[in-house]
Order: C-alpha cells, then structure tokens, then sequence
C-alpha cells in the first residue's frame, strides 16, 4: 500500500474514532484540538513515520489552504455588520485596538527571546502568532454560564482577526528577500494581494449571494445541493486570488463577507431567523461542519508535520517566547483595548486569556515555511510550540474557567452588584 493510501487511512481512523466517543469527552478537559494533534505526533516522522512533510508536501498544503480558505470564508460569512457594534465596543476593541497592539507586542517581544531574525522575520513572528482560534476553546466562547456579550464578542473577534492579520502578513514577508512577495515587489504585493484580490472576492461573494438569493425564490434550488454552494463560492473565490498572483486569503475571507451580506438582503421580508447563521437558511451548517472537519485534519497533520519534529529541540528561548506569546503578548494589548470600558478585572482577565492560536498560525507558519528564508527553521518552531501550547493549556483551561466565571457572574448578581462598574 503506497504511502498517501495509509495517510488517508489513518486520518480516517482518527477522525471515526473521536467521532465515536465525542459525546463522552465533550464535558471533560480533552478536547478534540488535543486529540488529533496528539495523535498526529504519533503518525508523524517522530514515532510511526506515516505523514512526512518531505515527500507529502503538496498534498499537506491543500489540505491546509483549503481548511484556512473555508473557514475564512464561512467565519465572514455569519459576522453581520451589527455584531461588531455588539454589546457596544466589545468586538471593535479587540479588533481595532487588540490586534495591532497583539501583532506589535509579539514583534517586539521576539526580538530579545528570537536572536539571529530579521526585522521583518520578527515582525512575521508576530503577525504568524496573532489571530486566535474559536475551535480551540470552544466552551469558554459557548457556555452559557458566560454573558452572552462576552461570548459573542470573543467569537466576532476570533473570526475577523485572522483575515485581519493578512495584510499584515503579506507585507512583513515582502519585506523578507527571496521571497515571492518580496519578489513581487512593494508595489505588486499592494495591488495584487490587498486591493485586487479584495476586488475580486468581493465580486465573487456578491454574485454568488444574489444568485442563490434569486435562485431561491424560484424554487430552483433543491434542499439536497444547497448546502454544497458555499464551499463552491469559498473555492472559486480564492481560485481567483491565487490566479491572480494575489492573495486567495484575502479573497475567500472578502467574498464571505460579501456573500453573507447579499444573501441576507435577498430574504423575504418578515422570514423567520434567530441569529446570523439561522438568517442564512441552509447554507452555513454544511459549510462550517465541513470547515471543521478539514480544521481537524490540519491539527493532525500539524502534530506530525510540525510539532513532533521539534520536540527534540527545545531551547527555553522558543519556550519562553511561547509562553510570553500566550500571556503578556495577548493579555496586555487586550486589557489596554479594554481600558476604560467598565468591564471588571475578572471579564477583562477571562477575554484576555482565551485567545487561543490554532489553524491560521499553522497555515501561515507553513506558507513561511515554503518561503525557505534564513530564519524560517527558528520561527516553525516558535509556531509550532505556542500553538501545541495553546492546544493543551486552553484546552484543559476551558471548561474549568468557564465554570469559575459562571460562578463569579452569579455571585455578583446575587449580590447585586454590576458586572461593569457602570451597572
């Protein structure tokens, strides 16, 4: 059996196995991010040797693109304009102050931990490392114990930021000789990758909107293939950033926004919906399930591709920068975005925590990986360990601070004092 044939199998024995005590691990500490990476370690060259990243790269690298691609798309896709103005300054905090001050803090941070980088390989370092990741602490962004408004604007802000960070991205690495951006020049990177691929996912996203938007209300489209039309615009739509020699990112998370707008002025008026993924009809659950799914895989794929290689070589530079990248780096911009927004200490130190690193760090780690730059050996690991990091500590910490919040929330309310000092 050729080896692509036992990567298929072992990625199918995996997913069916957790698929089959899923219900059972869902209250516990183990999560599903900490599984399939776990297991990926296990496949990977540091043990069994099933995936290798030297000879299944480019099969690996569509599987990651193709995660990343959807999931942007469908994470733009249900963010509705209003949600950003939600509980009044909550996501648009964390977006327009958190994240540059994110970005920044991690570049500044890895340039006395991260000695021999570039300036603009430390600057990636903190691009790479600053988009959060919903799936990896998935009760504290759900819970019911948690107040909605804080809910809502961790999940607002977990899928915004990660197509936020792009631009960012694309220019650090234009910065970098040798590289294709760098290659393509300043001005190239400007035009291709941030206005001509916002051009043409915006494009891709609004028609593929109004056509099904008026192929619904004639009654054209069946139940049964409906669901398939996201990942088809998700796919066209970074198809043409690639083609382009853009930015297929960019493009798929543009065209979700636009999508998801369309669609939804297209409803009947007075249609029944609850929320923004209800507003879409039936094209979101298949979608995100199937963005999940691949997000999954990626997590498997990263253990063994990413993670395990490096477990034998540490240094506590790479560590302690990890650590860092999950504490002050995230924590500190979060409670200066927060500042002066009534929240309580308790609110403020629970958004600051769950911002976990997961798929898009892992993808932009291996695009830079690509690149083949000097320091790119050094900045894979970094990546690799804060987001194994993540993996575990935001894994175990979810359900147990979720409830520890819950608790706090009722307390207070029990006593009749406001959970923002306004009231």
């Amino acid at each position: 059996m050729s080896g692509d044939a036992w990567i298929g199998v072992a990625a199918a024995g995996v997913t069916a196995a957790y698929v089959l005590v899923s219900r059972r691990l869902a209250p516990t500490p183990v999560s599903s991010a900490m599984v399939f990476t776990g297991c990926g370690v296990l496949l990977g060259p540091a043990v069994l040797d099933v995936i290798d990243l030297e000879h299944d790269a480019g099969a690996i690298l569509t599987l990651l693109e193709a995660a990343l691609a959807l999931i942007l798309f469908t994470d733009a896709m249900t963010v509705r304009p209003r949600d950003l103005r939600s509980g009044g300054f909550l996501p648009g905090r964390l977006l327009g102050i958190g994240l540059p001050l994110t970005i920044g803090a991690g570049w500044l941070l890895a340039w006395p931990l991260l000695p021999g980088l570039s300036v603009w390989e430390l600057a990636l370092v903190g691009a790479v490392l600053a988009p959060t990741d919903a799936a990896l602490g998935k009760t504290a962004m759900t819970s019911p114990r948690v107040p909605a408004r804080v809910r809502q604007g961790l999940n607002v802000e977990s899928g915004l930021n990660d197509g936020m960070v792009l631009p960012f991205f694309v220019l650090f690495l234009a910065g970098i000789p040798g590289t294709s951006a760098a290659d393509a020049g300043a001005a190239g990177v400007f035009w291709r990758a941030l206005v001509l691929s916002t051009v043409l996912g915006a494009v891709a996203g609004a028609a593929g909107g109004l056509l099904l938007g008026a192929a619904r209300a004639r009654g054209w489209v069946s139940r049964e293939w409906e669901p398939l039309f996201v990942p088809a615009v998700a796919a066209a739509s970074y198809g043409l950033g690639v083609v382009v020699d853009g930015s297929g990112f960019i493009s798929a998370w543009i065209a979700g926004f636009a999508f998801g707008l369309t669609l939804r002025r297209s409803r009947p008026a007075g249609a029944d919906a609850t929320g923004p993924r209800e507003e879409l009809g039936d094209t979101a659950p298949f979608a995100e399930q199937l963005g999940g799914l691949l997000a999954s895989l990626s997590l498997l794929v990263f253990g063994a591709v990413l993670l395990g290689p490096v477990l034998d070589d540490l240094s506590w530079r790479v560590v302690g920068y990890a650590v860092l990248s999950l504490t002050v780096v995230r924590m500190l911009p979060v409670a200066l975005a927060l500042a002066g927004s009534g929240l309580r200490l308790p609110t403020v130190a629970y958004i600051g925590w769950f911002g976990p690193r997961g798929l898009a760090s892992v993808v932009l780690g291996l695009l830079v990986l690509e690149e083949r730059v000097p320091g790119v050996g050094l900045l894979a690991r970094v990546v690799a360990v804060t987001v194994a990091l993540s993996v575990l500590l935001h894994g175990v910490s979810a359900v147990v601070l979720a409830d520890r919040y819950g608790n706090w929330i009722e307390r207070a309310a029990a006593r009749g004092r406001p959970v923002t000092r306004e009231g």
